[in-house]
Protein backbone atom coordinates (compact mmCIF):
# COMPACT_ATOMS: atom_id res chain seq x y z
CA UNK A 1 0.00 0.00 0.00
CA UNK A 2 1.37 3.38 -1.00
CA UNK A 3 0.09 6.10 1.36
CA UNK A 4 2.72 7.42 3.84
CA UNK A 5 5.56 4.94 3.12
CA UNK A 6 5.81 5.73 -0.58
CA UNK A 7 5.30 9.44 -0.01
CA UNK A 8 8.02 9.69 2.68
CA UNK A 9 10.54 7.66 0.73
CA UNK A 10 9.91 9.67 -2.43
CA UNK A 11 10.28 13.01 -0.66
CA UNK A 12 13.35 11.93 1.33
CA UNK A 13 15.03 10.66 -1.83
CA UNK A 14 14.40 14.03 -3.49
CA UNK A 15 15.84 15.89 -0.50
CA UNK A 16 18.94 13.65 -0.31
CA UNK A 17 19.67 14.11 -3.99
CA UNK A 18 19.09 17.87 -3.86
CA UNK A 19 21.30 18.22 -0.81
CA UNK A 20 24.14 16.35 -2.50
CA UNK A 21 23.89 18.53 -5.59
CA UNK A 22 23.65 21.69 -3.52
CA UNK A 23 26.71 20.71 -1.51
CA UNK A 24 28.68 20.06 -4.70
CA UNK A 25 27.86 23.39 -6.30
CA UNK A 26 28.36 25.32 -3.08
CA UNK A 27 31.82 23.81 -2.71
CA UNK A 28 32.74 25.09 -6.13
CA UNK A 29 31.76 28.58 -5.02
CA UNK A 30 33.17 28.94 -1.51
CA UNK A 31 33.98 25.45 -0.09
CA UNK A 32 31.11 25.77 2.43
CA UNK A 33 27.64 24.27 2.23
CA UNK A 34 25.15 27.15 2.40
CA UNK A 35 21.66 26.11 3.46
CA UNK A 36 18.56 27.71 4.88
CA UNK A 37 16.07 26.94 7.60
CA UNK A 38 16.89 24.36 10.24
CA UNK A 39 20.14 23.34 8.53
CA UNK A 40 21.68 26.79 8.33
CA UNK A 41 24.56 25.96 10.63
CA UNK A 42 25.29 22.43 9.45
CA UNK A 43 29.06 21.80 9.21
CA UNK A 44 30.15 20.04 6.05
CA UNK A 45 33.45 18.31 5.30
CA UNK A 46 34.41 18.25 1.63
CA UNK A 47 37.12 15.77 0.64
CA UNK A 48 40.05 17.36 -1.15
CA UNK A 49 42.32 15.81 -3.77
CA UNK A 50 43.81 12.66 -2.21
CA UNK A 51 47.49 12.77 -1.43
CA UNK A 52 49.99 10.57 0.29
CA UNK A 53 50.91 11.89 3.74
CA UNK A 54 54.55 12.70 4.33
CA UNK A 55 54.92 14.61 7.58
CA UNK A 56 52.54 14.75 10.53
CA UNK A 57 49.70 13.05 8.73
CA UNK A 58 46.91 11.10 10.41
CA UNK A 59 45.36 9.85 7.17
CA UNK A 60 44.51 6.15 7.10
CA UNK A 61 43.92 4.62 3.69
CA UNK A 62 40.98 2.14 3.76
CA UNK A 63 41.59 -1.37 2.57
CA UNK A 64 38.46 -1.44 0.46
CA UNK A 65 35.57 0.74 -0.62
CA UNK A 66 33.12 -2.14 -1.00
CA UNK A 67 29.82 -1.33 0.73
CA UNK A 68 27.47 -3.72 2.52
CA UNK A 69 23.82 -3.44 3.53
CA UNK A 70 22.93 -2.64 7.13
CA UNK A 71 19.60 -2.97 8.91
CA UNK A 72 20.01 -0.47 11.74
CA UNK A 73 21.65 2.93 11.99
CA UNK A 74 23.19 1.79 15.29
CA UNK A 75 25.48 -0.47 13.25
CA UNK A 76 27.39 2.63 12.10
CA UNK A 77 30.17 3.34 14.61
CA UNK A 78 30.65 6.91 13.33
CA UNK A 79 26.98 8.02 13.40
CA UNK A 80 25.71 9.58 16.61
CA UNK A 81 22.14 10.51 17.62
CA UNK A 82 23.25 14.15 17.84
CA UNK A 83 24.31 14.30 14.18
CA UNK A 84 22.14 16.64 12.10
CA UNK A 85 21.25 13.95 9.52
CA UNK A 86 20.62 11.17 12.06
CA UNK A 87 16.85 11.02 11.66
CA UNK A 88 16.98 11.08 7.88
CA UNK A 89 19.62 8.36 7.84
CA UNK A 90 17.69 6.29 10.39
CA UNK A 91 14.58 6.47 8.23
CA UNK A 92 16.38 5.49 5.03
CA UNK A 93 18.20 2.59 6.72
CA UNK A 94 15.59 1.13 9.06
CA UNK A 95 12.31 1.94 7.31
CA UNK A 96 13.30 1.54 3.68
CA UNK A 97 16.59 -0.43 3.72
CA UNK A 98 18.13 1.50 0.83
CA UNK A 99 21.33 2.90 2.38
CA UNK A 100 24.52 0.84 2.69
CA UNK A 101 27.65 1.24 4.77
CA UNK A 102 31.23 -0.03 4.71
CA UNK A 103 32.38 -3.44 5.98
CA UNK A 104 34.17 -1.87 8.95
CA UNK A 105 30.81 -0.56 10.30
CA UNK A 106 31.34 3.06 9.25
CA UNK A 107 29.14 5.34 7.21
CA UNK A 108 31.76 8.10 6.54
CA UNK A 109 29.19 10.85 6.36
CA UNK A 110 31.80 13.62 6.25
CA UNK A 111 33.47 12.62 3.00
CA UNK A 112 32.39 13.17 -0.58
CA UNK A 113 30.75 10.27 -2.42
CA UNK A 114 31.78 8.99 -5.81
CA UNK A 115 29.38 8.90 -8.75
CA UNK A 116 29.29 5.11 -8.42
CA UNK A 117 28.30 5.32 -4.75
CA UNK A 118 25.61 7.89 -5.50
CA UNK A 119 24.24 5.72 -8.30
CA UNK A 120 24.19 2.66 -6.04
CA UNK A 121 22.31 4.48 -3.26
CA UNK A 122 19.83 6.10 -5.63
CA UNK A 123 19.20 2.79 -7.39
CA UNK A 124 18.48 1.10 -4.06
CA UNK A 125 15.92 3.78 -3.15
CA UNK A 126 14.26 3.65 -6.58
CA UNK A 127 14.10 -0.14 -6.37
CA UNK A 128 12.36 0.21 -3.04
CA UNK A 129 9.87 2.65 -4.61
CA UNK A 130 9.14 0.16 -7.38
CA UNK A 131 8.65 -2.57 -4.80
CA UNK A 132 6.13 -0.46 -2.89
CA UNK A 133 4.29 0.36 -6.09
CA UNK A 134 4.20 -3.31 -7.15
CA UNK A 135 2.80 -4.48 -3.81
CA UNK A 136 0.23 -1.71 -3.45
CA UNK A 137 -3.38 -2.90 -3.66
CA UNK A 138 -5.32 0.34 -3.34
CA UNK A 139 -4.97 4.07 -3.04
CA UNK A 140 -1.73 3.99 -5.05
CA UNK A 141 -1.57 7.75 -5.15
CA UNK A 142 -3.89 9.74 -2.97
CA UNK A 143 -5.07 13.27 -3.64
CA UNK A 144 -3.39 14.33 -0.40
CA UNK A 145 -0.03 13.00 -1.63
CA UNK A 146 -0.34 14.82 -4.94
CA UNK A 147 -1.25 18.04 -3.14
CA UNK A 148 1.79 17.70 -0.87
CA UNK A 149 4.13 17.13 -3.80
CA UNK A 150 2.65 20.10 -5.68
CA UNK A 151 3.02 22.31 -2.59
CA UNK A 152 6.66 21.29 -2.14
CA UNK A 153 7.37 21.96 -5.79
CA UNK A 154 5.86 25.44 -5.56
CA UNK A 155 7.58 26.19 -2.25
CA UNK A 156 11.03 25.31 -3.58
CA UNK A 157 10.63 26.77 -7.07
CA UNK A 158 13.13 29.56 -6.44
CA UNK A 159 15.67 27.25 -4.82
CA UNK A 160 15.40 24.71 -7.62
CA UNK A 161 15.86 27.42 -10.23
CA UNK A 162 18.90 28.74 -8.38
CA UNK A 163 20.29 25.23 -8.10
CA UNK A 164 19.88 24.64 -11.82
CA UNK A 165 21.67 27.92 -12.55
CA UNK A 166 24.54 27.08 -10.23
CA UNK A 167 24.91 23.61 -11.76
CA UNK A 168 24.94 25.10 -15.27
CA UNK A 169 27.55 27.65 -14.15
CA UNK A 170 29.63 24.90 -12.53
CA UNK A 171 29.54 22.80 -15.69
CA UNK A 172 30.64 25.79 -17.76
CA UNK A 173 33.51 26.62 -15.41
CA UNK A 174 34.58 22.98 -15.23
CA UNK A 175 34.66 22.73 -19.01
CA UNK A 176 36.80 25.88 -19.20
CA UNK A 177 39.22 24.57 -16.58
CA UNK A 178 39.54 21.22 -18.34
CA UNK A 179 40.22 22.95 -21.65
CA UNK A 180 42.93 25.21 -20.19
CA UNK A 181 44.40 23.11 -17.39
CA UNK A 182 48.15 22.81 -17.01
CA UNK A 183 48.02 19.03 -16.85
CA UNK A 184 45.54 16.29 -16.05
CA UNK A 185 47.98 14.70 -13.62
CA UNK A 186 50.19 17.56 -12.37
CA UNK A 187 49.59 20.57 -10.13
CA UNK A 188 51.96 23.52 -9.84
CA UNK A 189 52.68 25.30 -6.56
CA UNK A 190 55.26 27.98 -5.91
CA UNK A 191 57.00 29.89 -3.16
CA UNK A 192 59.02 33.09 -3.44
CA UNK A 193 60.96 34.49 -0.48
CA UNK A 194 62.40 38.00 -0.25
CA UNK A 195 64.67 38.61 2.74
CA UNK A 196 66.32 41.67 4.23
CA UNK A 197 68.89 40.55 6.80
CA UNK A 198 71.91 41.90 8.67
CA UNK A 199 74.40 40.58 11.20
CA UNK A 200 74.63 43.63 13.40
CA UNK A 201 77.59 42.08 15.18
CA UNK A 202 79.59 38.86 15.28
CA UNK A 203 79.82 38.10 11.55
CA UNK A 204 83.27 37.72 9.98
CA UNK A 205 82.13 38.66 6.46
CA UNK A 206 80.73 42.11 7.22
CA UNK A 207 77.68 43.71 8.77
CA UNK A 208 76.08 45.28 5.69
CA UNK A 209 72.35 44.96 5.22
CA UNK A 210 71.64 42.59 2.33
CA UNK A 211 68.61 41.78 0.20
CA UNK A 212 68.36 38.13 -0.88
CA UNK A 213 65.79 35.88 -2.52
CA UNK A 214 64.84 32.28 -3.12
CA UNK A 215 62.21 30.95 -5.55
CA UNK A 216 60.81 27.42 -5.70
CA UNK A 217 58.46 25.84 -8.23
CA UNK A 218 57.04 22.46 -7.26
CA UNK A 219 55.32 20.13 -9.72
CA UNK A 220 53.13 17.58 -7.91
CA UNK A 221 52.13 14.68 -10.11
CA UNK A 222 49.77 11.85 -9.23
CA UNK A 223 49.26 8.73 -11.32
CA UNK A 224 46.83 6.81 -9.11
CA UNK A 225 45.27 9.62 -7.00
CA UNK A 226 47.02 8.06 -3.99
CA UNK A 227 50.65 8.76 -4.93
CA UNK A 228 52.66 11.98 -5.36
CA UNK A 229 55.75 12.67 -7.45
CA UNK A 230 57.45 15.94 -6.41
CA UNK A 231 59.78 17.76 -8.79
CA UNK A 232 61.14 21.06 -7.49
CA UNK A 233 63.07 23.78 -9.30
CA UNK A 234 64.94 26.25 -7.09
CA UNK A 235 66.87 29.44 -7.72
CA UNK A 236 68.27 32.08 -5.37
CA UNK A 237 71.07 34.53 -4.60
CA UNK A 238 71.50 33.79 -0.91
CA UNK A 239 74.87 34.24 0.80
CA UNK A 240 75.51 32.71 4.21
CA UNK A 241 76.52 34.93 7.10
CA UNK A 242 79.78 33.52 8.44
CA UNK A 243 80.49 33.27 12.16
CA UNK A 244 83.94 32.80 13.75
CA UNK A 245 85.64 29.44 13.44
CA UNK A 246 83.58 28.28 10.49
CA UNK A 247 80.50 27.87 12.67
CA UNK A 248 77.15 27.17 10.95
CA UNK A 249 75.17 28.47 13.93
CA UNK A 250 72.27 30.71 13.00
CA UNK A 251 71.93 29.42 9.43
CA UNK A 252 68.51 30.46 8.12
CA UNK A 253 66.15 28.19 6.17
CA UNK A 254 66.15 30.36 3.03
CA UNK A 255 69.93 29.85 2.72
CA UNK A 256 69.29 26.42 1.22
CA UNK A 257 69.34 27.49 -2.43
CA UNK A 258 71.68 27.59 -5.43
CA UNK A 259 73.82 30.73 -5.68
CA UNK A 260 73.77 33.47 -8.34
CA UNK A 261 70.11 32.75 -9.16
CA UNK A 262 71.01 29.60 -11.05
CA UNK A 263 68.12 27.19 -11.55
CA UNK A 264 68.55 23.64 -10.28
CA UNK A 265 66.41 20.59 -9.63
CA UNK A 266 67.04 20.37 -5.89
CA UNK A 267 64.32 17.89 -4.92
CA UNK A 268 62.88 14.83 -6.63
CA UNK A 269 60.82 12.46 -4.52
CA UNK A 270 57.99 9.96 -4.83
CA UNK A 271 55.40 9.02 -2.19
CA UNK A 272 53.12 6.02 -2.58
CA UNK A 273 51.11 3.65 -0.37
CA UNK A 274 51.85 -0.01 0.14
CA UNK A 275 48.67 -1.61 1.36
CA UNK A 276 46.66 0.21 3.98
CA UNK A 277 49.32 0.72 6.67
CA UNK A 278 52.54 1.72 4.88
CA UNK A 279 53.41 5.05 3.24
CA UNK A 280 56.59 4.62 1.23
CA UNK A 281 59.06 7.29 0.10
CA UNK A 282 61.80 7.39 -2.55
CA UNK A 283 64.20 10.34 -2.69
CA UNK A 284 66.25 10.60 -5.87
CA UNK A 285 67.66 14.14 -5.54
CA UNK A 286 68.57 15.63 -2.15
CA UNK A 287 66.42 13.21 -0.18
CA UNK A 288 66.21 14.02 3.53
CA UNK A 289 64.51 12.33 6.45
CA UNK A 290 62.21 15.17 7.38
CA UNK A 291 60.64 14.80 3.93
CA UNK A 292 58.62 11.88 5.26
CA UNK A 293 59.36 11.45 8.97
CA UNK A 294 57.40 13.18 11.71
CA UNK A 295 59.71 15.70 13.37
CA UNK A 296 57.28 16.33 16.25
CA UNK A 297 57.69 20.08 15.91
CA UNK A 298 54.30 20.92 14.39
CA UNK A 299 54.43 24.72 14.46
CA UNK A 300 58.13 25.53 14.06
CA UNK A 301 59.10 22.97 11.42
CA UNK A 302 59.75 24.78 8.12
CA UNK A 303 60.10 21.62 6.01
CA UNK A 304 56.83 22.57 4.29
CA UNK A 305 58.20 25.96 3.24
CA UNK A 306 59.57 29.28 4.43
CA UNK A 307 56.71 30.33 6.64
CA UNK A 308 57.71 29.17 10.15
CA UNK A 309 60.94 29.29 12.17
CA UNK A 310 63.79 31.43 10.85
CA UNK A 311 66.67 28.97 11.26
CA UNK A 312 67.38 25.34 10.49
CA UNK A 313 68.11 24.68 14.16
CA UNK A 314 64.80 26.10 15.40
CA UNK A 315 62.81 24.09 12.85
CA UNK A 316 63.45 20.65 14.34
CA UNK A 317 66.12 18.50 15.95
CA UNK A 318 69.51 18.38 14.17
CA UNK A 319 69.29 14.58 14.21
CA UNK A 320 67.05 14.81 11.12
CA UNK A 321 69.91 16.54 9.28
CA UNK A 322 72.42 13.70 9.65
CA UNK A 323 72.93 12.27 6.19
CA UNK A 324 70.97 12.67 2.98
CA UNK A 325 71.13 12.06 -0.74
CA UNK A 326 69.30 9.26 -2.58
CA UNK A 327 67.45 6.38 -1.02
CA UNK A 328 64.10 5.78 0.59
CA UNK A 329 62.08 4.89 3.61
CA UNK A 330 58.60 4.26 4.87
CA UNK A 331 56.18 4.99 7.69
CA UNK A 332 54.39 1.94 9.09
CA UNK A 333 51.25 2.57 11.13
CA UNK A 334 51.40 0.08 13.99
CA UNK A 335 48.18 1.69 15.25
CA UNK A 336 46.35 4.98 14.95
CA UNK A 337 48.73 6.47 17.55
CA UNK A 338 51.99 4.62 16.88
CA UNK A 339 54.15 5.02 13.75
CA UNK A 340 57.43 3.27 12.95
CA UNK A 341 59.70 5.07 10.45
CA UNK A 342 62.74 3.50 8.76
CA UNK A 343 65.00 4.92 6.06
CA UNK A 344 68.33 4.72 4.24
CA UNK A 345 70.03 7.56 2.32
CA UNK A 346 73.39 7.63 0.52
CA UNK A 347 75.35 10.82 -0.09
CA UNK A 348 77.73 9.33 -2.70
CA UNK A 349 75.03 7.39 -4.52
CA UNK A 350 75.92 8.64 -8.04
CA UNK A 351 79.70 8.20 -7.87
CA UNK A 352 81.32 4.93 -9.07
CA UNK A 353 84.66 5.85 -7.47
CA UNK A 354 86.18 3.75 -4.66
CA UNK A 355 84.71 4.42 -1.22
CA UNK A 356 81.58 5.79 -2.93
CA UNK A 357 78.40 4.47 -4.47
CA UNK A 358 75.02 3.68 -2.98
CA UNK A 359 76.27 1.17 -0.41
CA UNK A 360 80.06 1.72 -0.13
CA UNK A 361 80.16 5.48 0.37
CA UNK A 362 78.71 8.02 2.75
CA UNK A 363 75.36 6.80 4.11
CA UNK A 364 72.90 7.12 6.98
CA UNK A 365 70.41 4.58 8.33
CA UNK A 366 67.44 5.98 10.22
CA UNK A 367 64.88 4.60 12.65
CA UNK A 368 62.16 6.29 14.70
CA UNK A 369 59.14 5.32 16.74
CA UNK A 370 56.61 8.14 17.21
CA UNK A 371 53.66 8.02 19.56
CA UNK A 372 50.79 10.49 19.22
CA UNK A 373 48.18 9.62 21.86
CA UNK A 374 46.05 12.46 20.47
CA UNK A 375 46.33 15.46 18.17
CA UNK A 376 47.62 17.64 21.00
CA UNK A 377 50.73 15.71 22.00
CA UNK A 378 53.44 13.43 20.72
CA UNK A 379 56.82 11.98 21.52
CA UNK A 380 59.44 10.32 19.36
CA UNK A 381 62.57 8.22 19.90
CA UNK A 382 65.10 8.45 17.06
CA UNK A 383 68.30 6.63 16.12
CA UNK A 384 70.70 7.29 13.21
CA UNK A 385 73.77 5.31 12.22
CA UNK A 386 75.96 7.09 9.66
CA UNK A 387 79.30 6.95 7.90
CA UNK A 388 81.02 10.21 6.89
CA UNK A 389 84.05 10.23 4.65
CA UNK A 390 83.86 13.91 3.75
CA UNK A 391 82.03 17.03 4.84
CA UNK A 392 80.23 17.44 8.14
CA UNK A 393 77.94 15.37 10.33
CA UNK A 394 74.90 17.65 10.08
CA UNK A 395 74.99 18.36 6.35
CA UNK A 396 72.10 16.45 4.74
CA UNK A 397 74.76 14.48 2.88
CA UNK A 398 75.81 17.50 0.83
CA UNK A 399 78.99 18.59 2.63
CA UNK A 400 77.31 21.94 3.44
CA UNK A 401 77.06 22.36 7.22
CA UNK A 402 73.56 23.34 8.39
CA UNK A 403 73.72 23.51 12.18
CA UNK A 404 76.31 23.51 14.95
CA UNK A 405 79.90 24.44 15.52
CA UNK A 406 82.86 23.35 13.41
CA UNK A 407 84.25 21.30 16.30
CA UNK A 408 81.00 19.31 16.46
CA UNK A 409 80.62 18.78 12.71
CA UNK A 410 84.14 17.74 11.74
CA UNK A 411 85.87 16.12 14.69
CA UNK A 412 87.53 13.60 12.29
CA UNK A 413 88.03 13.14 8.54
CA UNK A 414 86.45 9.66 8.41
CA UNK A 415 84.07 8.50 11.09
CA UNK A 416 81.14 6.34 12.09
CA UNK A 417 78.47 8.13 14.11
CA UNK A 418 75.69 6.80 16.29
CA UNK A 419 73.04 9.37 17.22
CA UNK A 420 70.18 9.16 19.69
CA UNK A 421 67.37 11.67 20.09
CA UNK A 422 64.08 12.29 21.82
CA UNK A 423 61.56 14.83 20.52
CA UNK A 424 58.20 15.90 21.96
CA UNK A 425 55.46 18.50 21.74
CA UNK A 426 52.33 19.39 23.69
CA UNK A 427 49.54 21.77 22.69
CA UNK A 428 48.14 23.34 25.84
CA UNK A 429 45.50 25.14 23.80
CA UNK A 430 44.84 26.08 20.17
CA UNK A 431 46.92 29.21 20.83
CA UNK A 432 49.85 27.85 22.81
CA UNK A 433 52.17 24.89 22.25
CA UNK A 434 55.52 23.73 23.57
CA UNK A 435 58.02 21.54 21.76
CA UNK A 436 61.54 20.42 22.53
CA UNK A 437 64.26 17.96 21.68
CA UNK A 438 67.43 16.46 23.11
CA UNK A 439 70.11 14.68 21.12
CA UNK A 440 73.49 13.01 21.53
CA UNK A 441 75.93 11.87 18.82
CA UNK A 442 79.03 9.75 19.34
CA UNK A 443 81.61 9.98 16.54
CA UNK A 444 84.28 7.28 16.25
CA UNK A 445 87.51 8.10 14.39
CA UNK A 446 88.17 5.64 11.51
CA UNK A 447 91.48 7.22 10.50
CA UNK A 448 93.01 6.76 13.94
CA UNK A 449 91.91 6.42 17.53
CA UNK A 450 89.57 8.38 19.71
CA UNK A 451 85.95 9.49 19.67
CA UNK A 452 83.94 12.67 20.16
CA UNK A 453 80.74 13.43 22.05
CA UNK A 454 78.33 15.91 20.46
CA UNK A 455 75.28 17.34 22.25
CA UNK A 456 72.27 19.44 21.17
CA UNK A 457 68.97 20.44 22.76
CA UNK A 458 66.31 23.15 22.69
CA UNK A 459 62.93 24.24 24.05
CA UNK A 460 60.50 26.14 21.81
CA UNK A 461 57.26 28.01 22.47
CA UNK A 462 54.71 28.57 19.70
CA UNK A 463 51.76 30.98 19.71
CA UNK A 464 49.45 30.17 16.78
CA UNK A 465 46.94 32.80 15.61
CA UNK A 466 48.64 35.47 17.72
CA UNK A 467 46.85 38.71 16.87
CA UNK A 468 44.70 37.15 14.15
CA UNK A 469 44.10 33.83 12.46
CA UNK A 470 47.08 32.58 10.48
CA UNK A 471 49.71 34.48 12.47
CA UNK A 472 52.42 32.69 14.43
CA UNK A 473 54.74 33.80 17.18
CA UNK A 474 57.72 31.72 18.22
CA UNK A 475 60.53 31.71 20.79
CA UNK A 476 63.30 29.10 21.01
CA UNK A 477 66.27 28.70 23.34
CA UNK A 478 68.82 25.91 23.03
CA UNK A 479 72.29 24.77 22.14
CA UNK A 480 73.21 23.90 18.56
CA UNK A 481 75.43 20.82 18.17
CA UNK A 482 78.62 21.34 20.15
CA UNK A 483 81.48 19.06 21.06
CA UNK A 484 81.93 18.04 24.66
CA UNK A 485 85.25 17.16 26.27
CA UNK A 486 88.11 19.48 25.51
CA UNK A 487 88.25 20.46 21.81
CA UNK A 488 90.40 23.37 20.66
CA UNK A 489 90.31 26.32 20.75
CA UNK A 490 87.93 26.38 23.74
CA UNK A 491 85.00 24.53 25.22
CA UNK A 492 82.54 27.24 26.18
CA UNK A 493 78.81 26.71 25.78
CA UNK A 494 77.23 28.47 22.83
CA UNK A 495 73.51 29.27 23.12
CA UNK A 496 71.00 29.87 20.34
CA UNK A 497 68.17 32.30 21.18
CA UNK A 498 65.57 33.05 18.51
CA UNK A 499 62.33 34.99 18.35
CA UNK A 500 60.06 35.65 15.37
CA UNK A 501 56.54 36.74 14.50
CA UNK A 502 54.87 35.67 11.27
CA UNK A 503 52.15 38.09 10.20
CA UNK A 504 49.77 36.59 7.65
CA UNK A 505 49.05 39.63 5.51
CA UNK A 506 46.84 37.70 3.07
CA UNK A 507 46.21 34.05 2.31
CA UNK A 508 49.26 34.11 0.03
CA UNK A 509 51.60 36.67 1.65
CA UNK A 510 53.31 36.43 5.05
CA UNK A 511 55.83 38.82 6.62
CA UNK A 512 58.13 37.43 9.32
CA UNK A 513 60.45 39.72 11.28
CA UNK A 514 62.78 38.10 13.81
CA UNK A 515 66.04 38.18 15.74
CA UNK A 516 68.69 35.45 16.16
CA UNK A 517 71.21 35.75 19.01
CA UNK A 518 74.20 33.37 19.21
CA UNK A 519 76.32 33.56 22.35
CA UNK A 520 79.98 32.47 22.34
CA UNK A 521 80.09 31.43 18.64
CA UNK A 522 82.36 28.46 17.90
CA UNK A 523 82.22 27.49 21.60
CA UNK A 524 84.48 30.41 22.54
CA UNK A 525 83.53 33.21 24.91
CA UNK A 526 86.30 35.32 23.41
CA UNK A 527 84.25 35.61 20.22
CA UNK A 528 81.74 38.44 20.05
CA UNK A 529 78.11 37.37 20.29
CA UNK A 530 76.35 37.27 16.94
CA UNK A 531 73.09 39.22 16.59
CA UNK A 532 71.21 38.75 13.32
CA UNK A 533 68.08 40.65 12.35
CA UNK A 534 65.79 39.44 9.55
CA UNK A 535 62.61 40.50 7.79
CA UNK A 536 61.35 37.68 5.57
CA UNK A 537 58.45 38.03 3.13
CA UNK A 538 56.99 34.80 1.77
CA UNK A 539 54.70 34.56 -1.26
CA UNK A 540 52.92 31.27 -1.90
CA UNK A 541 50.66 30.37 -4.79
Amino acid sequence: MFNRSFHNLFIESMIVGATLLAGTSAYAEDRNLVTTGTQANIPTAIAQTPKIPAIDSDVTIPQTNKMSQVTSVSQFSDVQPGDWAFQALQSLVERYGCIAGYPNSTYRGNRAITRYEFAAGLNACLSRINELIATATSDLVSKEDLTTVQRLQEEFTAELATLRGRVDNLESRTAELEANQFSTTTKLSAEAIFVITNAFQGSVNGDNTVFQDRVRLVFKTSFTARDTLNTRLTAGNTTTLQLPGGSAEGLQTFNLAPSNNQVAVDWLSYYFPVGSKIDAYIGAVNGVYFDFVRTLSPYLDSATGGGRALTEFASSSPIYRIGGGAGGGFNYRLSDQLILSLGYLAGDHASPQPDSGFFNGQYSAFGQIAWNPNKNSGIGLTYVNAYQNRGAIFDLGSGFTLVGTQQANTPFDRMITNSYGVEAFYKFSPRFAVNGFFGYTNAKNLAGSGSADIWYYALGLAFPDLGKQGNLGGILVGAEPYRGGNPAPANDLSLHIEGFYKYQLTDNIAITPGVIWITAPAQNNDNQDAVIGTVRTTFTF
